[in-house]
């Protein structure tokens, strides 16, 4: 009998230490982006704002992003060499792209979804526009860093880093920019070790209650 009062005084006791330990754990005063940390202070691309998680109780994802009978899943792993990002990782490319003109953070939808929604200070480069040779070039001079020669060759030595990001998992135009579309970064020769894909994109960051800008924010 004592034995059994013993195992029972035990397992009421792990069980309130138990319980007090996931109280702590859940009751924080903020949603965090890591642990202990609530927002960063950005100023990317001239764009100043508090990248934070929503901190309302009950928040929903933006009715954007709420629907599920949308395009056919990307795989993981877009290419050789192709890093594939998650939120954490997106992150702290933002935060290096401050001070660090040689990484770009880019969007490559087309302007009107931009203009909608979008992660704050990215640059957009629609997906279009690597359909054709000389549109795809002039995104590549203008906002990534190639060169192109006197003799028509790209020169792709102080090529930027390049963080994409489209709609979502299903959201086939980053990895059309990518791989897919006839002259895509890596058809051009891009270096693919130099291009990293933010797969989860828009629903991702939405579902995360990350900070967003746009007209319908």
């Amino acid at each position: 009998m004592i034995i059994l009062k013993r195992v029972l005084i035990a397992s009421v006791v792990a069980s309130i230490c138990s319980t007090t330990i996931l109280a702590s754990e859940g009751s924080d005063k903020f949603v965090a982006i890591s642990p202990g940390v609530k927002s960063i202070e950005m100023n990317l691309n001239e764009e100043k704002f508090t990248l934070m998680r929503n901190q309302t109780a009950g928040n929903k994802i933006s009715v954007l992003y709420e629907t599920t009978n949308r395009g056919t899943p990307q795989p993981i792993k877009l290419a050789k060499n192709v890093e594939t990002l998650g939120e954490i990782e997106f992150i702290e490319y933002m935060k290096k792209a401050q001070t660090d003109e040689n990484i770009a953070i880019i969007d490559s939808r087309k302007p009107g979804w931009f203009a909608k929604l979008r992660i704050p200070g990215a640059v957009n480069v629609p997906f279009t526009n690597f359909d054709e040779e000389d549109t795809s070039i002039e995104m590549m001079e203008d906002e990534m860093g190639v060169v192109q020669k006197e003799d028509g060759t790209l020169d792709f030595s102080n090529a930027k880093t390049v963080a994409l990001y489209c709609n979502g998992y299903w959201c086939g135009q980053t990895p059309s920019m990518v791989k897919n579309a006839k002259y895509s970064l890596l058809n051009m020769g891009y270096p693919a070790e130099k291009i990293k894909y933010y797969r989860g994109g828009m629903q991702a960051w939405a579902s995360f209650g990350f900070t967003v800008v746009g007209e319908d924010q």
